[in-house]
């Protein structure tokens, strides 16, 4: 096996840097203070060593889209460079498909955090590495949780990965550019319609209750109840969040089972409806 790697290793190193790309983008692995570089390369190489066998048969797609571009001599030429910058384009695409995905339990949050009065207590998120309000980076926590107890990241190493290198190619997103920008914006459509899906039971509830202290304040001025809008609005969204929280878990899989099947359906429609 390890002569092998090393009589082809360009092709080897083409299977390498797609798996580094999508390890690097993904919303768990993207984290610099948990998982260090070196984990990262390692485990690209590792994920490329499981799959090397299957494509480097002379009857894979992966093998017969690459194999008379480059020689095995050691020699590297311009059209070589070209192939590994698609290849990593591959990856940062499949991995970014996934962090929309998670962006839209942070998103969720901060739909609602405004009206329940922690909008301004922002904080830094490692996942999605900017600055988020609380309730958006609980719920993408929340999220990640589902995500590695469903056994996900299995799947998508195991099957995404795999069917990946079966129907893409650098040549796809050069041949496929219009499909690519379609599938991105329907996934932005899916991480805003799941956001405001999440989000909506809980705004709903904020809304009628700041409706319902207006008009208190109308009738009773003396009462001033917007004083203690917050705490009320704190105490009712923790309250709505703890009873929804198993049915937003059970959203949380969905959305996770909703967005793999349509990335395994854009595979099958890059390969001309064979997977």
């Amino acid at each position: 096996m390890l002569d092998s790697i090393v009589k082809q290793a360009p092709f080897f190193l083409l299977i390498a840097v797609r798996c580094f790309a999508l390890i690097m983008t993904l919303p768990l692995f993207a984290m610099r203070s948990t998982v260090p570089r070196v984990v990262k390369v390692a485990l690209a190489g590792y994920f490329a060593y499981l799959v090397f066998p299957q494509l480097s048969a002379s009857t894979s797609f992966f093998y017969k889209a690459y194999n008379s571009y480059f020689d095995y001599d050691g020699s590297f030429t311009l059209e070589y460079i070209l192939l590994l910058v698609g290849e990593a384009l591959i990856g940062i695409i499949m991995g970014l498909y996934v962090s929309i995905i998670f962006a839209a339990f942070s998103t969720a949050g901060q739909f609602f955090a405004f009206q329940m009065g922690f909008s301004a207590s922002e904080v830094y998120d490692a996942l999605s590495q900017v600055e988020n309000p609380l309730m958006g980076q609980y719920f993408n926590l929340i999220g990640m949780l589902v995500f590695l107890q469903n056994h996900w990241f299995q799947l998508l190493f195991k099957d995404a990965l795999l069917a990946s290198f079966n129907t893409l190619s650098a040549f796809s997103i050069v041949s496929e550019n219009e499909g690519f920008m379609v599938f991105f914006l329907k996934s932005l459509t899916f991480l805003f319609a799941n956001a405001f899906t999440l989000a909506f039971p809980i705004i709903g509830v904020l809304t009628l209750i700041m409706v319902a202290m207006g008009m208190l304040s109308k009738a009773a001025p003396q009462m001033n109840l917007f004083s203690e809008g917050f705490s009320i609005t704190m105490l009712v969204s923790f309250f709505l969040i703890t009873e929804l929280m198993p049915g937003m878990c059970e959203f949380f899989s969905h959305s996770f089972t909703i967005g793999f099947r349509t990335l395994e359906k854009f595979f099958i429609q890059v390969s001309g409806g064979i997977l």
